[in-house]
């Protein structure tokens, strides 16, 4: 791991080229409660894009895994989270990547596309679909689990089965309720038209959070939906079907 500094966080990230030399970078943006090993090395991200030739990096977003820590509500605005990133490609010399989200790591994803549109070369929303719209639920219940002296007096089901992963990854509990806060904030039809790039939409099957790939695909003007099969929001990541379609979509659309 390496880290990076910016707007007051230190930023831990991993950077790997393939072995058969420099490849075309592709940046992963983690989900909520998450960090980069478990989306992205742990499924096999890395080593399926090292294998197809591309340079995968990804970071812990603030708040998560090894980065820094804020308890301030206000530091875990989609914008100021998409700011990391950018700012992450800045430090390595990047000036354009394919960009890849899943869940929060996605809505991350399209605020830094609308941001800084020149570094994005291509989109891949996992595990969000017309959730960036129209929301994805009620978490507020979720910080109320995060925060909870006892996960068992938990009763929300979701609220539970986030407590449950944050407490697995040994996560920062208080930074988490932080994040759930703010990191929500939701796109307009207008702002999501606005998103260029050649853009993928995957999400599961059985996922009952990010809501529909087509109903997000159909509002962009370059944007196409794929289902996962078989898969609810916590599984899709790792979808070896999910991994052959993203290969199959940056071979369509070249750097």
């Amino acid at each position: 791991m390496q880290s990076s500094t910016h707007d007051g966080f230190d930023l831990a990230f991993l950077d790997r080229q393939p072995e058969s030399g420099e490849g075309d970078p592709v940046l992963m943006i983690h989900g909520f409660a998450s960090s980069h090993y478990v989306n992205w090395v742990s499924p096999g991200w890395f080593k399926t894009l090292n294998d197809a030739g591309y340079r995968a990096i990804a970071f812990d977003n603030r708040g998560h895994g090894a980065s820094s820590k804020s308890y301030d509500e206000a530091d875990y605005t989609p914008v100021k989270m998409a700011s990391d990133a950018t700012a992450l490609l800045d430090h390595l010399g990047i000036e354009r990547a394919h960009v890849m989200g899943y869940s929060m790591g996605a809505r991350i994803a399209a605020f830094m596309a609308l941001s800084d549109p020149d570094k994005v070369a291509t989109l891949v929303f996992g595990g969000l679909g017309i959730g960036m719209i129209d929301g994805v639920g009620d978490w507020d219940p979720i910080a109320d689990a995060l925060l909870a002296e006892d996960p068992a007096a938990t009763s929300h089901p979701r609220g539970r089965s986030f407590r449950a992963f944050a407490d697995q990854t040994r996560s920062d509990r208080r930074a988490l309720a932080a994040c759930i806060a703010k990191s929500r904030e939701l796109l307009s039809e207008q702002d999501v038209a606005r998103i260029a790039q050649p853009t993928l939409v995957a999400v599961g099957t059985t996922d009952d959070i990010g809501g529909s790939p087509d109903e997000l695909a159909a509002l962009m003007p370059n944007a196409s939906a794929f289902h996962i099969e078989g898969r609810d929001h916590m599984l899709a990541v790792g979808d070896k079907t999910f991994k052959q379609r993203v290969l199959e979509f940056y071979a369509e659309n070249p750097l």
